[in-house]
């Protein structure tokens, strides 16, 4: 055999060295003055500068005494000190901070007393007191008496840029991170610099002169004769980085000082991304939380979802105790009424031992359905896993609390499950190009979306796009629209590459080919017939990884659990013997169920026709699944059904036993990441709650099984000992396209996702959020429009057999013959009233009137 190639000699970084207050130091080439202090541990005092943002040199309070060679080599000083976080290091230079520098200190001390001069010295009222970095830097570089004798620089406050950001400008020290971070990281330029000289100042701004255009938000907002309110998913951030009391906000702010408060790390419950957070509560109530420091994932970004919608976990419809359902004199079904833990378990218990084995010996057994849904941490779902296979005999358990089908199943079991981490946030910025099919970044995941940002303004990432429209998102990415009808994803991922004549495709592919690339594919592919398959093909055919986007946090964490009808934990598949074989010996049964169990919407269907003597439900939400009908069909015919959850909802309503169980905030466990990363989080709020699966033992315990998941550290012992599977894979899917529905006059093919803030029932009790959720509109393309005989703004009725959604139109560049409309938004519930999804086709007509959209998203 030839020898194999020698390694590629690996160039050492470029590096420059100089001298910060007598220290030698070496740091790579492009390095700022401020970074290379840091590396030595020396502290200059900043209020611009941030390491994710581009240098700005705004404040002037980092500067620094600085000499460099000149041509000879002589080392001469700068004429006069220079903004540390704007200088990047050179060979030979001396750098002296304020440490050893009288020249320096003096400057900083001026600087300090310029920003005093108008800043109110309103510490024991501001909300940034006692963690405010000015503060901090008065004491440690300021003087200890001001020279200003005149009236300070006041403006009306506050200032509402939407309706959960307030701005106090007399406290702005002009740093402008709030600025750059909308333009760099965001996209969304909402706040600029105002007027010039002593009225310069931090606000709204006049659309007219910088151009701004995007989705209109649905609260009403107080605005300055200059703006407007804006839509942005991001905006919270602005406040954490503001390093004075300038941003503030809405729901937190005047409520309680840092000094107060006492802060546990956690990970948001929303997406998943697994965004790293703080939270910070005080006598047992959480009062903000904030985005923790994770270069791995988050950075030290979040979504305002994950920073605001947290009331949802102390709702005032929070069940806090056991209900069982009495019975009446006649048999019948009365109210919930509060009982014991021991009486509800033993109710429980009871109703679905008779499931499963019938009092009357003539009736046969029909079963038990479980559906944990897709918000549980990765400790949870595997107990539900566990309990249905053990306590209950059945492989009739499934996570998909929303659109599915047989393809994804196998697409998860081939793909997905036990490969973790083979593509990270860190991939993503690094890629030559993604392609996202199914996936709307910004609404579905929102981390993914500025981690893809920081790719593409480095210029090293090309994002496109499988889909009906180009959504601002994908704007705000430069990202290129391979348009494609729902449905019709299939064809267009087979033609990327096999298609000739097509040059947008065959750029695709060229793309694609380089290393590196990457297909991000998400759940929302489960209702496009071949569309996983395909997804598959062309990863194969161009060398691309793929990567699954779930939207809930729990998704993929329930899939590596095994809380799927042909999958058991670690990715074994559940019609193989030795995999069976291998995970009873770990759970110590004699044996599994090795029938295939059935999805959602099957259990669903059986318990609706008669075929499922009780259910077993957690956290799923109606609106969510596929045919809200079907699922309360389902849970009013169900004999029995059993509910774990955390507020009532309509399945604690139709259930026969409610056992409350802990929010996140209450119970420690993790969550695990659309890239398989795991991510633990401690309890932050003591409590009597119990989490998922300690209820679950005892539920079990209460049937005569031991499933032997007490405790955390037991669930984590046991999937350690159980760990991955090395044995044979499911086949990847090879299903075939689906042909597209035809389209005839006055209809149209359904397009819709899920936006980020909506009238989902984790963004309740928050209207300062609510408020700025994108309006709800039908897009149409003008052809689309003209055809319908409707104008831009004007209403548009959607509608099936089933009911109507008025929305009024918003003419968008996109394919004809298509409608988009939000899923789930206030007054768009597509599931709900049209019992349709994607790809299905609707008719579109001009309506007279529009329906009334709610100000607040409050489900």
């Amino acid at each position: 055999m030839p020898d194999a190639p020698a390694p590629a000699a690996v160039e050492p970084a470029a590096t420059v060295t100089l001298t910060i207050d007598d220290v030698e130091t070496t740091v790579a080439k492009g390095t700022l003055v401020i970074r290379a202090a840091e590396q030595l541990g020396i502290s200059i005092p900043r209020f611009c500068d941030h390491p994710l943002l581009a240098p700005a040199g705004a404040c002037r309070q980092c500067l620094v005494e600085v000499a460099v060679p000149d041509r000879e080599g002589n080392v001469r000083p700068m004429p006069k000190p220079q903004a540390s976080c704007t200088l990047e290091a050179t060979p030979g230079m001396v750098v002296r901070t304020q440490r050893t520098s009288a020249v320096a200190d003096k400057a900083q001390h001026g600087v300090m007393e310029l920003l005093l001069i108008n800043h109110p010295l309103d510490c024991p009222v501001c909300d940034k007191g006692g963690e405010c970095p000015l503060q901090n830097q008065a004491m440690s570089n300021g003087r200890s008496s001001t020279r200003f004798v005149d009236i300070k620089r006041t403006y009306p406050k506050p200032v509402a840029i939407s309706t959960q950001i307030l701005i106090d400008r007399e406290r702005c020290v002009l740093c402008q991170r709030c600025t750059r971070f909308s333009e760099e990281i965001a996209g969304d330029v909402f706040i600029d610099l105002q007027k010039r000289g002593a009225q310069q100042q931090i606000g709204t701004f006049d659309t007219e002169v910088l151009g701004f255009a995007g989705d209109v938000p649905s609260g009403a907002s107080a605005i300055d004769a200059s703006g407007r309110p804006f839509a942005s998913y991001f905006s919270g951030n602005t406040v954490q980085i503001c390093p004075v009391g300038a941003l503030t906000g809405a729901a937190y702010r005047f409520r309680a000082r840092p000094f107060d408060l006492v802060s546990t790390p956690g990970v948001s419950e929303h997406d998943s991304c697994g965004s790293a957070i703080r939270v910070d509560h005080r006598r047992g109530v959480v009062l903000r939380r904030l985005a923790g420091d994770d270069p791995a994932v988050n950075q030290e970004w979040i979504t305002d979802k994950d920073r605001f919608a947290f009331a949802w976990q102390s709702a005032p419809d929070r069940i806090t105790t056991p209900l069982v359902r009495a019975r009446n004199a006649d048999g019948t079904r009365g109210e919930l009424e509060p009982a014991s833990w021991v009486e509800a378990l033993d109710v429980a218990a009871e109703g679905l031992r008779a499931a499963l084995a019938p009092v009357d010996a003539a009736e046969p057994a029909v079963g038990v359905g479980v559906l944990p849904g897709g918000r549980l941490t990765l400790e949870d779902a595997y107990a539900y896993g566990k309990f249905a296979r053990v306590a209950l005999g059945t492989n009739d358990v499934d996570f998909r609390a929303r659109p599915h089908s047989d393809e994804e199943e196998a697409f998860l079991a081939h793909a997905v499950a036990g490969r973790t981490l083979q593509v990270t946030f860190g991939d993503l910025e690094q890629a030559p190009a993604v392609l996202l099919v199914g996936l709307e970044a910004e609404e579905e995941a929102g981390i993914t979306f500025l981690r893809l940002r920081n790719g593409v303004r480095a210029g090293r990432t090309t994002v496109l796009s499988v889909a009906a429209l180009a959504s601002r998102g994908l704007e705000r990415l430069d990202g290129v629209l391979l348009p494609a009808a729902p449905g019709t994803e299939a064809e267009v991922l087979d033609a990327i590459g096999t298609d000739a004549d097509d040059e947008l495709l065959t750029d695709a592919a060229t793309a694609l080919a380089k290393p590196g690339a990457v297909v991000l594919v998400g759940e929302r592919l489960a209702g496009s017939v071949g569309a996983y398959s395909a997804a598959l093909r062309l990863a194969a055919r161009t060398g691309a990884r793929i990567a699954w986007v779930p939207r809930r946090a729990g998704e993929r964490g329930a899939v590596e659990a095994g809380a799927l009808p042909t999958l058991l934990p670690g990715g074994r598949p559940v019609a193989d013997s030795a995999a069976r074989v291998d995970l009873a010996a770990a759970w110590g049964v004699e044996h599994l169920p090795d029938t295939p169990g059935r999805s959602v919407t099957q259990i669903l269907q059986a318990s609706a026709s008669g075929g499922l003597g009780a259910l077993v439900v957690g956290g799923v939400e109606i609106a969510d699944l596929p045919d809200p009908v079907l699922a309360r069909e389902a849970l009013t015919v169900a004999p029995f059904v059993v509910a774990l959850e955390v507020r009532r909802s309509e399945v604690t309503d139709a259930a026969d036993v409610v056992l409350p169980v802990a929010p996140p905030v209450e119970k420690p466990g993790t969550f695990v990441t659309w890239e398989g990363r795991p991510r633990p989080f401690p309890q932050a709020l003591a409590t009597t709650a119990m989490p998922d699966h300690r209820v679950l033992d005892l539920l079990a315990d209460a049937l005569g099984a031991e499933l032997g998941l007490p405790t955390l550290t037991a669930v984590h012992d046991e999937l350690d000992q159980i760990g991955g599977w090395d044995g044979a894979r499911v086949d990847a899917p090879g299903v075939e396209p689906a042909e597209p529905p035809a389209v005839a006059a006055g209809t149209a093919v359904l397009a819709t996702w899920h936006q980020l803030l909506d009238a989902g029932r984790l963004q309740t009790g928050e209207p300062f959020l609510a408020g700025t959720a994108k309006r709800p509109v039908a897009r149409v393309s003008e052809v689309t429009a003209q055809l319908a005989g409707v104008a831009d703004g004007e209403p548009l009725a959607v509608s099936t057999d089933a009911g109507t959604i008025t929305l009024p139109v918003a003419v968008t560049a996109m394919l004809d013959h298509v409608v988009w409309l939000p899923t789930n938004a206030v007054g768009s519930a597509v599931r709900d009233t049209l019992h349709a999804d994607a790809g299905d086709v609707v008719r579109i007509a001009a309506a007279t009137t529009t329906v009334a959209v709610a100000e607040e998203v409050d489900a």
